[in-house]
């Protein structure tokens, strides 16, 4: 035999045994009504199993995931999978109107996808309304048994999930925003991590999550930011972190003391049991990226407590890390930018050729007060927000994924978002609210306008944060893909300057990016996953205000690269 044939040999059988190994994970997620004691007082959350977070979804690479949503909830419901590709199940992503039309109350759907070439850490949450605020959970993918990580074996691994809390319904809280015109301040009443607010809130004394720690062992947290619209710092008093992976793509080991992640990201990160034994806070305090003096902002702290086995440390009081000030902008960036991703041998090589060039302007605005908007402003009228000067509009009758698939674009959608702003400007400068000749671009045009990609095509985007009525950090997520963070900076783009600092070897990989306040960032991705997939600002106070745009990205020219019809028990609006 010869070596060749013998290497496909051994390479067909080790497939093979690949795909025997992997498992069928199944799962019930039964949405209901949950009366839970927060702050001094019981509310009624909605909520998946009976808890906040929910249940945690473990599986290994490989494996297909089956998970049956039940709604006996009041609400409208959807659950998206954040970060999963959805190769080849499109119609399992989750987005409300986008891929799919909502789980009615006292209906169900199930989800079904497979989880290939990804590891680390994802989430699940809901994708209509502010329901993620409650409904939410960690999804983590562990690497084929065949395999290990590229790190020693931690010994134990722990869920971290940063959530945030409103002494109201949420629901009630975003209709109350979208009345006034976005003028009502929705800032939360509290922070959380794994659910409970910690000491430093009232009626909480024993609402705080506890980690014990074994002395001299490395543990690996998965750090999770289902915070809805804040921006946090996370840090461990008396403890230093390595991170090792963000959003389920592995990095370059890097040493850092605080953890700073935007709603949406995760990040992985050990942490070794080295500090005397003793109780230690965890704690994690909002990033306000616009400062002190922009918008109102939850300004609270929640903490979680970190004890050694066996140190008495009960009795002690935990030590409290120093937290960095709320508009500590370099922190942020510098944690940020210093990450960078690690090359191992299956990972795919950033492409060097592009085929579609994007630069994409994004930030807030003001526009009509609508009939419905009966608190609205008249005079200022309603915050806005918008990419290219395009406010999204959802559609309403019939979900983008399914007009696309059945060719009933018309009246639903039309295939043009521009590739650049209407005008070119000074982006970043305060004053800009002030030129009259730029009065326009505070007023976008409403529209369901997406990209049309070809597949297999190289997309490459400038995205460039804006200081329409105000300026502050924007984490943008994509679904479907992971992107490569080619560069990212502060002020107005400029490619001359920007081109030479691109990291073309081993950038970061993301499917969330924060991008700099009064900033820019450059991304680059391969649309090799056909469907429809909205990109949008994970601070959830500006998707209904419009700030996001869709890709339709074609079918191929192969059976693995073509669209399956949707699901039997496919939702209908």
């Amino acid at each position: 035999m010869g070596r060749q044939l013998l290497v496909a040999v051994v390479v067909s059988l080790l497939c093979v045994a690949l795909a025997a190994d992997a498992a069928v994970v199944e799962r019930i997620f039964h949405v209901k009504n949950l009366t839970i004691s927060r702050l001094c007082e019981r509310r009624v959350i909605t909520a998946v199993n009976g808890s906040i977070p929910g249940p945690t979804l473990k599986v290994f690479e490989g494996d297909t995931v089956v998970v049956h949503v039940i709604n006996d909830s009041p609400y409208n419901i959807t659950i998206h999978w954040h970060g999963i590709f959805q190769k080849r199940s499109a119609w399992a992503d989750g987005p409300n109107m986008i891929t799919q039309c909502p789980i009615r109350p006292g209906n169900k759907y199930v989800y079904k996808f497979n989880v290939t070439e990804q590891e680390g850490t994802l989430w699940w949450h809901a994708h209509v309304s502010y329901l993620r605020a409650t409904v939410y959970g960690a999804l983590v993918i562990r690497p084929r048994h065949a395999r290990s990580y590229p790190f020693p074996k931690p010994y134990r691994e722990v869920p971290i999930l940063l959530g945030e809390w409103w002494n109201g319904n949420v629901v009630d809280v975003e209709k109350q925003a979208f009345l006034s015109g976005g003028s009502l301040s929705n800032i939360s009443d509290a922070f959380t991590i794994n659910g409970s607010p910690g000491h430093l809130y009232k009626c909480s004394k024993n609402h705080a999550y506890e980690l014990e720690v074994v002395a001299g062992e490395t543990y690996l947290l998965r750090i999770i930011n289902a915070a809805v619209n804040n921006q946090l710092f996370f840090k461990i008093a008396g403890h230093n972190f390595t991170v090792v992976a963000v959003d389920a793509s592995y990095t370059n080991p890097y040493q850092t003391d605080v953890v700073v992640i935007a709603p949406g990201q995760t990040v992985d990160a050990l942490i070794t049991a080295d500090a005397p034994p003793s109780s230690y806070y965890m704690a994690a305090r909002a990033y306000a990226s616009a400062g002190l003096y922009g918008p109102p902002f939850d300004n609270t702290t929640t903490t979680a407590i970190l004890r050694y086995a066996n140190s008495g440390g009960r009795s002690l009081p935990a030590s409290m890390p120093s937290m960095p000030a709320f508009d500590d902008t370099p922190t942020a960036h510098r944690f940020y930018t210093n990450l960078t991703g690690l090359l191992r041998p299956e990972t795919p090589a950033v492409p060097l050729h592009v085929d579609e060039r994007m630069f994409v302007t994004f930030g807030l605005g003001v526009g009509a007060c609508e009939p419905s908007q009966v608190l609205c402003n008249r005079s200022r009228g309603a915050v806005t927000a918008s990419m290219n000067n395009v406010s999204f509009q959802f559609p309403t009758s019939i979900s983008l994924l399914e007009a696309h698939y059945k060719g009933l674009d018309d009246g639903v959608y039309t295939s043009d978002f521009p590739d650049d702003p209407p005008v070119m400007f000074d982006f970043t400068n305060a004053k800009l609210n002030t030129d009259p000749a730029l009065t326009a671009l505070l007023s976008a045009q409403k529209g369901t306008r997406l990209k049309k990609v070809k597949y297999g095509a190289t997309v490459e985007m400038v995205l460039q944060n804006t200081a329409m009525i105000g300026a502050e950090n924007h984490p943008l997520h994509l679904h479907g893909f992971n992107f490569f963070v080619l560069a990212q900076g502060f002020g107005n783009y400029n490619a001359t300057a920007a081109t030479g600092g691109y990291n073309l070897v081993d950038p970061q990989v993301r499917n969330t990016i924060a991008v700099p306040l009064r900033g820019w960032a450059v991304i680059r991705f391969v649309a090799n996953n056909p469907g429809v997939w909205i990109m949008h600002c994970h601070l959830e106070q500006h998707l209904p205000l419009g700030l996001a745009m869709a890709f339709e990205v074609e079918d191929g020219t192969t059976p693995e690269s073509v669209l399956p019809p949707p699901p039997s028990d496919f939702p209908t609006c």
